[in-house]
């Protein structure tokens, strides 16, 4: 009598090897496929092979990837150094801090520099989780939200354009890749009816990707590193950012008064 059939064996698929990297990064959107093959499955048992790609042969492309197993965050705002100590304790978390600028530097080009020498550190790093206390929009962060300030002198746009097109050229020759979240670390939370002020974080650059950008909200600096850490473990999966183009078009279109009244509402232009 015959022995019981052996399951058909499958193919090598595409599709990564998700219980080899760490858990948190399963949620980044790092490992989404980026193309595809005619038959990802072979045809087994007279079953004809699985089409991964759409009708046509079109590749199905989700988004770019980083190799890195680890989720990078880049703690934006203005965390202290007992902000920072309280993070670095935690077993999970790597924290990586900007390396000291050169005398030559200049304010805005050397804090771009620092930032990405800092984000590809991060990068090589293997831990549940890598928070990075310095980014390289930073500058441009400062000059939208200055654009917007009550009495801000004429020609705060062009600050804003040309902090933009210095981060734009980093970019562009590689010198740094957005993060996989930003967490924006806030004061305290919002009064109810309280009017948001302008940020470039919780404005525009979430507007684009809104599960790509967290608060962590806390007065005392105990309160804000539990915050913190806190955030880390509910940081939601989403796609994966536009080009830097992009977002700095969103920027340029973001009124950051209505705010208050919806999110989408924000999306204004800035001669209306």
């Amino acid at each position: 009598m015959p022995g019981p059939r052996a399951a058909p064996a499958i193919g090598p698929t595409l599709l990564p090897g998700y219980g080899t990297a760490a858990t948190p990064a399963k949620r980044t959107g790092k490992y989404l496929r980026t193309r595809c093959r005619p038959t990802a499955f072979r045809a087994t048992a007279g079953r004809p092979g699985r089409d991964l790609c759409r009708p046509g042969g079109t590749p199905v492309i989700l988004g770019p990837v980083r190799h890195n197993p680890s989720t990078v965050v880049v703690l934006a705002g203005q965390p202290g150094e007992q902000v920072l100590a309280a993070v670095g304790r935690s077993l999970n978390v790597v924290l990586v801090r900007p390396e000291e600028r050169s005398p030559g530097a200049g304010s805005a080009a050397g804090g771009i520099e620092a930032a990405a020498g800092a984000l590809r550190r991060a990068a090589g790093v293997s831990a549940p989780y890598v928070l990075v206390a310095a980014d390289p929009l930073n500058a441009v962060a400062d000059a939208w939200r200055d654009m917007w300030a009550i009495g801000s002198a004429p020609g705060g746009s062009d600050e804003f354009e040309l902090r933009a097109a210095e981060a734009l050229a980093a970019w562009r020759s590689s010198q740094f890749e957005l993060p996989d979240y930003y967490l924006v670390l806030a004061p305290d939370a919002p009064a109810d009816g309280a009017a948001p002020a302008a940020d470039f974080y919780l404005g525009p650059l979430r507007s684009v990707r809104p599960n790509r950008v967290a608060v962590a909200a806390g007065r005392e600096p105990a309160a804000q590193a539990a915050a913190v850490l806190a955030e880390l473990g509910t940081l939601r999966h989403g796609r994966w950012w536009p080009s830097l183009e992009e977002i700095f078009r969103a920027a340029r279109g973001f009124y950051p008064g209505a705010l208050a009244e919806s999110p989408a509402a924000g999306r204004a232009t800035l001669l209306s």
